[in-house]
């Protein structure tokens, strides 16, 4: 698996303990809905730029 999935399938994990913790604590599902959304878009930008390919040095 590349390095890409292996961090984004970590921080969905992440993400799913602290959906279920807001619900514990009686936060509304609204609001937890809303920071789900917002924390996948921050994961997918920050793997993104963790695996990215870095250019070869031109000769």
């Amino acid at each position: 698996m590349s390095s890409f999935g292996t961090y984004l399938i970590g921080f969905i994990i992440l993400i799913i303990g602290l959906g279920v913790a807001a619900f514990l604590l009686n936060i509304p599902t609204m609001w937890i809905a809303v920071g789900v959304i917002v924390l996948l878009g921050i994961g997918i930008l920050m793997a993104t730029g963790r695996t990215k390919m870095k250019d070869p040095p031109s000769t």
